[in-house]
């Protein structure tokens, strides 16, 4: 009986310690799996903040660039008006002619000219221009162009304008001037076959100018002006064009007589870049000498 007794104890204990064990092994599962759920659903709410942060992050860049391109637009906007406000240009069809409305910022601008190239002595000029950190403006003939490609492509690469004087140059006038607008709309294709569609200044000046023909040009300025050009004369000269090729000397006596009498915080100063014309070349330094002591800085018509 004892021996019966003994055995039950022991089975009952022995079940009860598989009962407390799996007990134990539910319990120590149960509290694993509602761990990993709980590190599960933190990680989760961790993605789900991080998600919202970098959202929230990407909105405050988004609103930063737009505030700093409105910034840039709007610094931009008023380099653009101040640049208007130095240089009277505006592409407005018509004349331009600088010297007739004094300038309010106190300023006194030179803007150097150069007519009929290019030409053999286009690279000197350009090398003048570099070394005294100065950008002029050229009126080219269609078809020196044509025959200097390259020449075109530097004087604009290097940050001088180019401007349009007629294809053919002819200064007769006897053409009419309905084929006259048609000799500066092919000047205008050429350089725009050499520049790329980019270009698109109209602006151009008449062989000889238009004010040194009288009234004859009247219906030649009508018809550029009704297709959008702009024409710029001169109010200064070195009169490279008179007399055969004078001397350096002779032209800047020229220059300084012309300047003076233009009397002007503003000179639109006429030279030529033609074949011919290398005392133009000699002379230039000592041009833009003269002028700067002068108290002129230096622009371009654009």
């Amino acid at each position: 009986m004892n021996m019966y007794n003994t055995r039950v104890t022991k089975k009952k204990i022995f079940i009860t310690g598989v009962v407390v064990f799996i007990c134990m092994v539910v319990l120590c599962t149960t509290g694993v799996f509602i761990v990993a759920q709980r590190s599960k659903a933190d990680s989760s709410n961790a993605m789900k903040q991080d998600r919202i942060r970098k959202i929230k992050n990407a909105e405050i860049i988004k609103k930063q660039r737009l505030v700093k391109l409105k910034k840039n637009r709007q610094l931009a906007a008023k380099r653009l008006d101040l640049e208007k406000s130095q240089n009277p240009f505006n592409g407005v069809p018509g004349e331009f002619a600088p010297w007739k409305t004094k300038r309010t910022d106190g300023k006194k601008i030179a803007y150097l000219t150069f007519d009929d190239g290019p030409s053999e002595n286009t690279s000197s000029i350009l090398q003048i221009l570099n070394q005294n950190g100065i950008k002029a403006t050229f009126f080219l003939i269609g078809q020196n162009a044509e025959r200097n490609v390259d020449l075109v492509k530097r004087e604009v690469n290097e940050g001088n304008v180019v401007g349009n004087h007629t294809y053919s140059h002819s200064i007769s006038y006897n053409e009419g001037a309905e084929n006259f607008l048609d000799d500066v709309q092919r000047c205008s294709q050429v350089l725009k076959s050499i520049l790329g569609d980019q270009y698109n200044l109209k602006l151009m000046r008449f062989p000889g100018g238009y004010f040194g023909h009288g009234n004859r040009l009247v219906s030649y300025r009508d018809a550029v002006v009704k297709a959008g050009y702009t024409y710029v004369d001169w109010n200064d000269e070195t009169g490279d064009a008179e007399g055969n090729n004078p001397a350096p000397s002779v032209l800047m006596n020229n220059l300084k007589v012309n300047t003076a009498s233009a009397s002007s915080d503003s000179v639109v100063v006429l030279m030529h870049d033609a074949g011919p014309k290398k005392n133009t070349v000699q002379a230039l330094p000592e041009v833009i000498q003269y002028l700067r002591e002068n108290g002129y800085s230096f622009d371009t018509i654009h």
